[in-house]
């Protein structure tokens, strides 16, 4: 691997490379590791036995420093993979496997915030000390439906792409 978290040295560099300092790192690695095993049934190590492909990271922390490196800087697939030695396709894979484990491991630490309530009663109980609350209300765009019902639903009364609502 051409990156390698073992060459870090400061909490400066574990910031700017991962968005997290060693200590965090450390015990997320822990929580990863655990997630890891609750979704594949196995250890990394067991995985690379029974895989018939190369796999390139030998432990939850270089999986993981992957993860959250690919994530924090931003780069694309190819710069990513010229970053750790790997193929574009292959960065895409690992990165898509360290998002699904990196969530529940989130969840499993109590990191992961709540995304949908059923009533309001239950947002109140999450969010009611809060002095302020921003909330993200910004258009996305997405495909026109193609019912005339559901176009009527989606319309946002602009004569530009069809937004959500």
């Amino acid at each position: 691997m051409a990156i390698s978290y073992q060459d870090i040295r400061t909490e400066r560099q574990w910031k700017a490379a991962t968005g997290v300092s060693a200590k965090q790192f450390t015990h997320l690695t822990k929580l990863f590791g655990e997630a890891y095993e609750d979704l594949f049934g196995e250890s990394i190590s067991e995985r690379r036995q029974n895989s018939s492909q190369d796999a390139q990271f030998e432990s939850y922390a270089d999986l993981l420093f992957f993860g959250l490196y690919s994530i924090k800087s931003g780069l694309t697939y190819d710069l990513i993979a010229l970053s750790f030695n790997l193929s574009p396709s292959n960065a895409h894979a690992n990165q898509a496997t360290v998002l699904t484990v990196l969530q529940a491991a989130l969840e499993k630490g109590g990191w992961m915030p709540k995304r949908a309530y059923t009533t309001d009663e239950e947002f109140i109980e999450d969010w009611g000390k809060e002095a302020a609350i921003m909330v993200d209300a910004t258009e996305q765009k997405r495909q026109r439906p193609g019912n005339q019902e559901d176009q009527k639903a989606a319309y946002s009364g602009k004569k530009k792409p069809t937004r959500s609502k």
